[in-house]
């Protein structure tokens, strides 16, 4: 079963695949802990070693259906926003939130979380699933819906981590699209103003007189920072490339509108992994006008941090030449948005991280009385701003490995807010558990994962299993 990008499966192809994972797991060693071999991934912790080979899932990373009328789309769970996207914008549509990288697949943003730009009015990618097909640790197939009977898996499978199954195939909400995005620049010089303009901005949904369909922004100090709001529109009278030679948060700073196509906002920050490229030297322009485009990617980078995790060539390179160690800070977290001004200003004094992403979001209005997500419980009627920070920072003398990232923990957690645990996370495993819905958490692993085959929540997220 070959596919090109972007290929529709159909329902046949899909039985064939679910069937053959499940195949997969029944000839597995009794016991033997299960995972999925997966060629990319956007996690940035390094796991142990597994010397059980992991679930091969690389016939479930197609869209099996698309129905217009409805605006919904049946998707495989390991297909590429990069993939789901070149299909749904053929139909006119997008996914309600896509997140910003290429290779994020649509079951690990549901399953690990998610957030982008549209966010402020869409929630998280898992607020936008209807139904849900997962595989469970005992071997089943079970459909997840939010009023079914497995309605408690449904509510506990964001944020989960593939700790209590794998989606195999999920039915989402399409949003109908324009074909470009028009983008305004907004400049701040105090973050003050930043964040009360947001607040308005969140309330109105309006800026000067236009509608605000996108919304992010960038802090590159205390004294510089900009919300970048994105309207749809029908018609523009230019449009901007950043796949190749032109850098996409550059311009923000430059400019103070923009356009672009629908397809190209969605990949806008995926060019440079938002600014992380340039540890990689490739926004020097001598040396960008060499590299080809297909290399100027987020799954290319990824890649390389990966080679680093595992040789440290460039910690020793460093360490031979008397620099202090590194310590890795790489977080997005969710604060209030009321606090988030503390916050920045917090971690401009504290950690020499720049620049930094801001991202709003909210719960999505549910019908259901329970809280929604247990696993991450963002509260109804909240706004949240999503904070991104991606770097390393100095290990110096006195303190260790972790301690960084810890005072992060704490600071987020004083002020209300929570922390995604796609990357490093410290806490003792009471704390986790309950800033992570572990009463719940632990009933629904019971039930769907009796023998425990896969690891839990707490031993991914901490322990790295």
């Amino acid at each position: 079963m070959t596919r090109e990008n972007g290929e529709i499966v159909g329902w046949a192809r899909h039985r064939e695949a679910v069937a053959d994972l499940q195949r997969q797991l029944a000839a597995m060693p009794t016991g033997a802990p299960v995972r999925l071999a997966k060629k990319t991934s956007n996690l940035f912790r390094p796991r142990e070693a597994n010397a059980v080979a992991g679930l091969d899932v690389s016939q479930l990373r197609g869209v099996i259906e698309v129905d217009p009328e409805a605006g919904t789309a049946d998707v495989q769970g390991m297909t590429t926003y990069e993939d789901l996207v070149d299909v749904t914008l053929r139909y006119g549509f997008m996914p309600y939130v896509v997140p910003q990288l290429r290779t994020i697949t649509l079951g690990g943003a549901v399953t690990g979380l998610g957030v982008e730009s549209s966010s402020f009015r869409n929630g998280l990618p898992h607020e936008s699933v209807l139904e849900l097909d997962v595989l469970t640790g005992a071997g089943e197939i079970v459909t997840a819906t939010p009023d079914g009977e497995n309605s408690e898996l449904f509510r506990a499978f964001p944020n989960s981590y593939g700790s209590l199954g794998y989606s195999v195939r999920l039915k989402i909400k399409l949003e109908k699209v324009s074909p470009y995005v028009h983008l305004r620049h907004v400049r701040f010089t105090d973050l003050h103003q930043l964040t009360e303009q947001l607040r308005t901005i969140l309330d109105l949904r309006r800026h000067d007189g236009e509608s605000v369909d996108f919304l992010d922004g960038v802090v590159f100090s205390a004294d510089e920072s900009y919300l970048v709001l994105g309207s749809f529109v029908d018609e523009a009278p230019y449009t901007s490339d950043y796949s190749s030679q032109q850098i996409y948060y550059r311009s923000i700073q430059q400019r103070t509108e923009d356009y672009l196509t629908i397809h190209d906002y969605i990949w806008r920050w995926d060019t440079d992994w938002f600014w992380c490229s340039r540890a990689f030297g490739v926004q020097k322009p001598a040396f960008r006008r060499i590299v080809p485009r297909s290399l100027l990617r987020s799954d290319v980078y990824s890649k390389i941090i990966r080679w680093e995790n595992r040789h440290g060539y460039f910690a020793k390179l460093d360490a031979a030449k008397g620099k202090l160690p590194r310590e890795r800070v790489v977080q997005d977290v969710e604060v209030p948005v009321e606090r988030t001004e503390e916050f920045l200003r917090w971690f401009l004094d504290n950690v020499p991280i720049e620049p930094i992403w801001l991202c709003p979001l909210a719960v999505r209005d549910r019908e259901h009385g329970v809280q929604p997500w247990p696993l991450y419980p963002l509260q109804r009627d909240e706004h949240y701003v999503n904070v991104g920070f991606w770097s390393t920072v100095e290990i110096t003398p006195g303190r260790e490995d972790g301690d960084v990232n810890r005072d992060i923990e704490r600071v987020v957690h004083d002020l209300g807010g929570h922390k995604s645990l796609y990357s490093d996370a410290y806490y003792d495993e009471q704390t986790f558990w309950s800033l992570y819905g572990g009463d719940t958490y632990q009933l629904v692993k019971k039930q769907y994962d009796p023998d425990g085959r896969l690891p839990d929540l707490y031993s991914k997220a901490v322990k790295r299993r």
